[in-house]
């Protein structure tokens, strides 16, 4: 994009006028900012926010936002007070599961290289006096973690943006938003209209209502959060500046969701155990003219009633409180989201409509820059897939599921939550048509995205009887062991010894199809996808820089009809998108990118007697002749129209076999009935999750995102030789695996049994160099294994060690694949093989 284009940003809070600084200085200047609040104080969220600035997280992404929007907030300053004051961060923990659980925080920290420690309650007394000795077992402190001036920060950065051209408008509500062809051209006020090249949504809790000026669902649920500020506290007397001074760190008392920063010699306490209180933007009327800190439109009315168990619980943990009362209290909006990340990206309906909301001070400035980089770059530093706005399917944008899931997230904000741990509800939203089968063999259902996914099934129980020593499942920890049954360890042996049915139903695929359909996909991915019809193709999408959007497979149906296996809506919304670009420019191509999903099913039929179960359903030829590996073919399986897929993410013979939905569950019961008397089984997720580990299956969004490139990935073969001009093919033409300063590593644990579970650091000589993306154990080789990223000077053979709750586990680097089949295929490398 061009730096003269007019840029119309809705919103001068944080986020907003962040974003317009961030994009000035990229060189931008033909920007507006356009607010209905007065410009001195605009009455959202950022008006009352009490700043609190905790890096440390378990998302890489919020993490790293969260750093990036201290930084810019200490360099933001003027007559020698920045808008970040640095009095570090103290969790404290009074059970001991919430000790453990910051022992596991003291990893994230590590992994993504923010200074943290572990004290002990000792220590927390001394770096935190007012404390209740009796009640705390221990803390962990960050350093750099403190308080964001953010009201502060908005004056600072209008007036510095404004001096470099940038357009304010205040008290002006946005009524409409103009649009046509699919682009957004103007922003309709009382005034008249803005008009725009680019529209940017940073409205805060407003979202929802300017999203649907464009028909857009914004998933976001506006909740009041109560916050109150006590009369001066004794101790607090003299200590600091008025009236919002600060020298001890915040404080996050989690066990009872409770924060507390100082104001001066007040204090100032967040409270998160009360009922959700939802609120509807719309109902809020226009902003006033003139809003103060008493007076705005995301301050409500206090209710003190649901703050009686805090004051209580406050008292206790600080008893200097007891001298104080509660001075001021109200309930103010915050955004929340389905799964608790913020709003960021392009409307999936417009060119260049984009959205930044649900964002917290926390992560402000982090997401400015993000956005800023999308819109002059192409593409964000940090990889977005956790934020990105286009991430959640349509059953999870209905009003009643973004309001009890956000709800719920409201709940859970300080909870301890393992990283299996599925939603309790809303459930049974998507099914698979063999639901009803799996529930007779007792599955234990996990949720994805709204979908029901079976980890295992009781009814292989009895299977733990028959297995060899070797494949004996061993012991966990408390917490790994956590949404986990050894029943897994079974259905992996029979997978290598027999055979076993997975359901793969909730894997994304598209049906890409038309005159411009090979022209499409062949401009899009790294492979080559003009191969006869009937071929099957694993290749990447890149951006511009080189980084790996998603890794997909692309089958030629026809020479028209492609179906792609895709890993989420966030693929959907790029092919779509591109697909009507390509439309527009040469309508002679034209392509129609339809998700058929929820009309069609997929089974997954592997291990090495599986060809025995099909001869046994189908007259057709699946011999490595008649079916080769990486090749597709229409099938009749007991009558039922199938296309079959040859190929494995569990490294043994099979097929993936792909049905309309109202086949499926004929095609599950013919299979099923097929394959007993060869020692068929139903296998689940937490099988196949241990499986594609040995058989070196990287995982999109786990293992593999926008930050990485195809060499550091171990991806790079997916890159066909000789063929240019696709996207990203300039970025990486010239980098190799001998360029690459990292890469992802497989790992096995030395001892044997100790689990990991990802995200935690990996520490080479002592020194933290990189962290696991995802483990599981690995049956076959009896012993846990992962995935982390590593630096090229960390070779095969070399030691390393895993921090896992404080404690370092030893592990060794191995070969990328750590188990290959014997069943090998005949002319298969083990790169396709991977596959």
């Amino acid at each position: 994009m061009t730096s003269s284009q007019r840029v119309v940003i809705i919103g001068a809070g944080i986020v907003g006028t962040n974003l317009a600084d961030e994009l000035v200085s990229r060189g931008w200047t033909n920007i507006t900012v356009v607010d209905q609040g007065p410009l001195d104080m605009p009455g959202g969220s950022t008006s009352h926010a009490p700043g609190l600035v905790f890096q440390t997280n378990g998302s890489k992404a919020l993490a790293l936002l969260a750093t990036y929007t201290k930084n810019k907030l200490l360099s933001l300053e003027k007559d020698g007070q920045a808008c970040f004051n640095p009095v570090g961060g103290l969790e404290i923990a009074t059970t001991p599961a919430r000790l453990e659980e910051l022992k596991r925080k003291l990893g994230y920290a590590a992994s993504w290289g923010i200074e943290a420690h572990l004290v002990s309650a000792d220590q927390c007394l001394e770096i935190y006096p007012h404390l209740n000795k009796d009640l705390v077992l221990g803390g962990l402190h960050t350093p750099t973690d403190g308080l964001a001036l953010a009201a502060r920060a908005v004056q600072l950065l209008i007036e510095r943006t404004r001096a470099a051209g940038v357009r304010y408008i205040g008290s002006t509500p946005v009524t409409g938003i103009e649009q046509g062809a699919g682009r957004v051209t103007g922003v309709i006020t009382p005034s008249g209209t803005i008009p725009a090249d680019i529209i940017i949504s940073c409205a805060g809790f407003w979202g929802v209502e300017v999203g649907a000026m464009v028909g857009l669902s914004v998933p976001l649920l506006p909740m009041g959060h109560q916050y109150v500020k006590t009369t001066a506290v004794p101790a607090s007397k003299g200590r600091n500046e008025l009236p919002n001074g600060a020298n001890l760190p915040i404080l996050r008392y989690q066990d009872q969701d409770l924060y507390y920063r100082e104001h001066g010699e007040q204090y100032g306490i967040g409270f998160y155990n009360h009922r959700p209180m939802p609120v509807t933007a719309a109902s809020l009327g226009l902003t006033p003219s003139h809003v103060n800190e008493q007076n705005m439109p995301s301050r409500l009315e206090f209710t003190p009633e649901d703050f009686e168990p805090a004051w209580k619980l406050s008292q206790e943990i600080i008893p200097a409180l007891k001298e104080s009362q509660i001075a001021d209290g109200f309930n103010g909006i915050m955004s929340f989201t389905p799964d608790g990340g913020p709003l960021v990206g392009l409307a999936p309906n417009f060119e260049n409509f984009y959205v930044a909301e649900a964002v917290w001070v926390t992560q402000s400035a982090g997401v400015a820059r993000a956005l800023a980089e999308v819109l002059t770059t192409g593409k964000s530093t940090i990889d977005l897939s956790e934020c990105e706005l286009s991430r959640f399917d349509q059953v999870q944008l209905s009003p009643a599921y973004v309001k009890e899931t956000s709800s719920q997230n409201f709940v859970e904000v300080y909870d301890i939550l393992h990283p299996f741990q599925p939603k309790e509800s809303p459930r049974n939203l998507r099914v698979s048509p063999f639901n009803g089968r799996h529930r007779e063999l007792g599955a234990y259902f996990l949720e994805t995205g709204g979908w029901e996914r079976p980890e295992w099934f009781e009814s292989n129980a009895e299977l733990l009887k028959q297995l060899p020593a070797k494949w004996q499942p061993v012991e966990r920890d408390a917490w790994s062991a956590q949404f986990y049954s050894p029943i897994a360890a079974a259905e992996a042996w029979k997978t290598r010894t027999a055979a076993a049915l997975y359901d793969l139903t909730a894997n994304r695929r598209l049906e890409v199809s038309g005159p411009g359909a090979v022209h499409l996909l062949q401009r899009l991915t790294t492979g080559n996808v003009t191969k006869r019809p009937g071929s099957v193709t694993y290749t990447l999408l890149l951006d511009g820089h080189g980084g790996i959007r998603s890794d997909i497979t692309v089958t030629r149906l026809s020479d028209e009809v492609f179906l792609v296996n895709a890993n989420g809506n966030t693929d959907v919304a790029y092919l779509s998108r591109e697909a009507l670009k390509q439309k527009k420019i040469t309508p002679e191509r034209g392509v129609q990118v339809r998700d058929i999903t929820g009309g069609t099913c997929c089974i997954g039929l592997w291990g090495p007697r599986s060809r025995d179960v099909m001869a046994a359903v189908s007259t057709d030829d699946f011999s490595d002749k008649g079916l080769p590996y990486l090749s597709v073919r229409r099938a009749i399986i007991s009558g039922i129209p199938v296309t079959a897929i040859r190929r494995s993410h569990v490294g043994e013979l099979g097929w993936e076999i792909y049905a309309s939905a109202e086949n499926g569950l004929r095609l599950w019961d013919a299979l099923w009935q097929a394959g007993q008397p060869h020692g068929l089984i139903a296998a689940g997720r937490a099988a196949f999750y241990s499986l594609r580990l040995e058989n070196g299956i990287r995982l999109w969004g786990t293992d593999v995102t926008t930050e990485h490139d195809p060499f550091e990935a171990g991806l790079d073969f997916a890159l066909q030789a000789g063929k240019d001009g696709y996207v990203g093919h300039s970025a990486v033409k010239g980098r190799s695996r001998t360029t690459a300063t990292r890469r992802l590593r497989s790992l096995t644990i030395d001892d044997g049994r100790s689990m990991v579970l990802g995200k935690e650091p990996v520490f080479f000589n002592g020194q933290s160099v990189g962290y696991v993306t995802s483990a599981a154990f690995g049956f076959t080789i009896g012993k846990p294994i992962a995935f982390a990223y590593l630096p090229t000077t960390v070779n095969e053979g070399d030691s390393v060690e895993i921090q896992y709750f404080g404690q370092r586990i030893q592990a060794t680097v191995v070969p990328e694949i750590v188990y290959d089949s014997q069943m090998s295929h005949s002319g298969v490398s083990r790169r396709e093989h991977r596959l």
